[in-house]
């Protein structure tokens, strides 16, 4: 049982009994005077056009972000979707001060070949004792983009080993593959989504279709992309609609998977998409994915990176869609720390070395994700996601009904969420001017603000944030 909403917000204030009532603004603009400065000298070595601003970590704290400029901001990014519970959390700040983590940061093991003589107990407490349900195996990797890339080859060695069966490696393919010829470079594709994003490496990248930005120039795989549904928000009011346009989807799907030139050994697809525009579907819809994957042959990859840990209120975004079988395999990232996926004893290669690196993630981050987990649990805090969550997305629905010219389609599960502003001027100036108000957002896709708050994230700060985006919109952005 967990605790009480009111002990639950109490308890969890008192990791930060430092951070502040409201934001704190110095100067007028951000980013100010200090950070551009400092922007300036960066972009000496490196680019610094993507840069909102300096950050100040020291002073960081809590679901605030300080920058170099003294401006103190509720932090709704989170870097990117990537801080889970809060910045300069003591536990955590605890942990890195331990001997065993010390000593792990300054001889770094190469994982798969020396791992640690506390690897296992690590790999239980950091991976699963969180893991997806009906998968109990985990690779661990260094992002989300080797995450992805990685478990396309576990995909594309298990297609292959299903059809060699118990032979091993011909002559023929062993000599081939060294000139990227078949049969030991076979022809296969990684299918994914219309808006979707997976990484900015190579594969990743081909499986990426977010925004032409990401890909162009960058040679290319024949691999398919499908029709995401268009679903009309909120979800629940639209039902008709969205049974059609999720009906239209799979059956394209489902003909893509039968007739592209290059096979299909795995789709890949998030259970919101995170960078392409914050889209969702129904339960219904994953779950004629996953019976379509299973009838055809293909495996099914739920690229967790941006919705696990909690995120949507369960601790994996995909348990909304209580499938009948779980996904072949789930990529994490961010909120984690770590990166990785979990699969089944199928997935593993046949031979050593064959999916691989020098470091196959890292102790410290493994260490520093079961320290948040422990924390998920001490704290409740997927209650606390779901109740703030639920809070947060009425009060959008309200402002939406009082400004329905700005803004639209509030939608989101736990504290991941989204609206839509459908004029390009508006959308920005509503990020920059409610960032001078000491609010800190993002954006997704071509058209929505994206709110990506931590794990402690409370009625209090939505309060902020709900108030302050009203006087945004009503000063005339």
């Amino acid at each position: 049982m967990g605790l009480p909403s009111r002990s639950l917000a109490t308890a969890v204030e008192a990791l930060f009994a430092d951070e502040p009532a409201e934001p704190r603004m110095h100067t007028s603009a951000v980013p100010g005077p200090r950070s551009k400065s400092l922007m300036d000298g960066i972009n000496t070595l490196q680019d610094q056009r993507a840069v909102y601003f300096v950050q100040d970590i020291d002073k960081s704290i809590g679901n605030y972000i300080a920058d170099a400029d003294g401006n103190l901001m509720l932090d709704l990014y989170a870097q990117i979707a990537s801080i889970a519970v809060g910045y300069n959390n003591p536990k955590l700040l605890d942990l890195a001060r331990s001997d065993k983590f010390v000593r792990a940061a300054m001889n770094r093991p190469a994982l798969g070949v020396f791992p640690p003589t506390d690897w296992k107990e690590t790999l239980d407490e950091a991976f699963m004792t969180n893991a997806p349900p009906g998968l109990n195996q985990v690779f661990t990797a260094m992002c989300g983009s080797c995450a992805n890339e990685t478990a396309f080859k576990a995909a594309f060695m298990y297609q292959q080993a299903k059809k060699r069966g118990d032979a091993d490696f011909t002559a023929a393919e062993l000599a081939s593959c060294m000139k990227n010829e078949a049969p030991g470079s076979p022809a296969y594709s990684i299918m994914s989504f219309a808006k979707a994003f997976h990484g900015r490496t190579l594969a990743s990248l081909s499986a990426t279709r977010s925004k032409p930005i990401h890909k162009i120039d960058i040679p290319a795989l024949n691999w398919p992309v499908a029709p995401f549904p268009e679903v009309q928000y909120p979800l629940e009011a639209n039902a008709a609609a969205n049974r059609e346009a999720e009906d239209h989807a799979l059956a394209e799907t489902e003909h893509l998977l039968k007739t592209h030139p290059v096979p299909v050994a795995a789709i890949i697809i998030e259970p919101i998409q995170g960078e392409g525009g914050d889209n969702m579907a129904t339960p219904r819809f994953y779950q004629g994915l996953r019976a379509l994957t299973q009838r055809l042959g293909v495996l099914m990859i739920v690229d967790e990176v941006q919705t696990g840990m909690g995120a949507t209120g369960k601790m994996w975004a995909h348990e909304h869609w209580n499938l009948d079988t779980p996904p072949d395999m789930v990529t994490f990232s961010k909120k984690m720390q770590a990166a990785g996926w979990y699969h089944n004893m199928a997935m593993r290669a046949s031979q050593p070395l064959r999916n691989f690196n020098t470091w196959l993630g890292d102790p410290i981050r493994a260490y520093q994700a079961a320290a948040i987990m422990q924390q998920i649990r001490e704290y409740d805090l997927l209650k606390l996601v779901n109740e703030v969550g639920d809070y947060t997305l009425q009060g959008l629905r309200k402002l939406e009904q009082q400004h329905p010219a700005v803004m639209c389609n509030a939608r989101g599960q736990g504290t991941f969420l989204a609206f839509d502003v459908p004029d390009p001027a508006q959308r920005a100036a509503i990020v920059e001017n409610i960032r001078k108000r000491g609010v800190n957002m993002g954006v997704s896709g071509h058209q929505s603000v994206r709110l990506r708050p931590m794990l402690t994230f409370q009625k209090k700060h939505a309060d902020i944030f709900l108030s302050r985006l009203k006087d945004t919109i009503e000063a005339g952005l």
